[in-house]
C-alpha cells in the first residue's frame, strides 16, 4: 500500500470519529482491507460531475472516500498513473441498517444524503452512476433481475453500474468469501439467510439483457475472495478486462 493511499484512507475515516470509536474502527479496517477503494480511482471508474447512488450504502464510507479524493485535487499528490481525482456532484446512499445510516449521517452530514431502505422497494431516483457493492446477494434471483432493471430504468442515457459480486464459478476462493459473509453477517447480529449467487457467465448475460454492455475485473487483490467487478454500460460495446 502507497503513502498516498494511507493519508486517503486516513483522511476518509477520520469522519467517523464523529459517530463513535466503532464506526471509526469499522470505517479503517474497511477502507484498509478492500481493494475496491483504491480501485475505483485507479481506474478512472468514476465519472466526473457525476450524480451517484450507492445501493447497500453501509455507513457511506464509498461517500467518504470520494469526498476525500475530491479534497486532493490540485494538491500535487495524486498518483500520476491514476486517472483525474473525480468531482462528484451529488452522492446518494441507501441502506436497510438504521443504525448504519445514523453513523453516516454524524460522520458526513450534509456532504452527501443517506436514506433508510430497502433496496427491493427503495425510489432510486435519477443517477449517472450506479454503485452495488457485494449487495445482491442478499436477496433471491427474481428480486435481483428487479432491482438490476430498476437501476437500468434509473440510469441516464450513458450512465454506468458498477456492480461487485462473488462468481460462484470460482470454486475455493468463492467458498472462502460464502464463509466470511456468513462469520460477519452473524457477527453484526444481522439475520443469517441463504444466499443466491450466479456464475460471472450468468450475471454478464442478465445485465447484457437489459441493455448493458459489460467488461469484468477482478476485484479482490489481497484477499483470498473471488470478487469481480463488472462495469456495465449503456451504449458500449462489451469486453472483458
Amino acid at each position: 500500500m502507497t503513502p498516498f493511499v494511507k493519508d486517503l484512507i486516513d483522511r476518509a475515516a477520520a469522519p467517523y470519529h464523529a459517530a463513535g470509536r466503532f464506526a471509526w474502527s469499522c470505517a479503517r479496517g474497511k477502507l484498509g482491507g478492500d481493494p475496491v477503494f483504491a480501485g475505483l480511482l485507479e481506474y478512472g471508474l468514476i465519472p466526473d460531475n457525476a450524480r451517484i447512488l450507492d445501493i447497500g450504502c453501509g455507513q457511506g464510507l464509498l461517500a467518504s472516500w470520494l469526498l476525500s479524493a475530491k479534497a486532493t485535487r490540485g494538491n500535487g499528490h495524486w498518483p500520476a498513473h491514476w486517472r483525474a481525482a473525480p468531482n462528484p456532484r451529488a452522492i446518494r446512499g441507501i441502506e436497510l441498517m438504521a443504525r448504519d445510516v445514523e453513523r453516516a449521517q454524524r460522520a458526513l452530514g450534509s456532504a452527501a444524503t443517506f436514506t433508510t431502505g430497502d433496496m427491493c422497494k427503495a425510489d432510486f431516483g435519477k443517477a449517472d452512476l450506479v454503485v452495488i457493492l457485494d449487495v445482491l446477494h442478499y436477496v433471491d434471483i427474481a428480486a435481483q433481475n428487479d432491482v438490476l432493471q430498476r437501476v437500468r430504468n434509473a440510469l441516464a442515457p450513458n450512465g454506468t453500474l458498477l456492480l461487485r459480486v462473488g462468481d460462484a464459478s470460482a470454486g475455493l476462493p468463492f467458498q472462502i468469501s460464502v464463509w466470511v459473509d456468513q462469520v460477519l453477517t452473524f457477527v453484526r447480529e444481522h439475520r443469517n439467510a441463504p444466499l443466491y449467487c450466479r456464475p460471472m457467465s450468468a450475471w454478464c448475460s442478465t445485465l447484457a439483457t437489459m441493455g448493458f454492455t459489460v467488461s469484468t475485473m477482478a476485484m479482490s487483490k489481497g484477499t483470498p475472495f473471488a470478487n469481480v467487478l463488472l462495469v456495465a454500460k449503456l451504449g458500449q460495446n462489451t469486453h472483458t478486462a
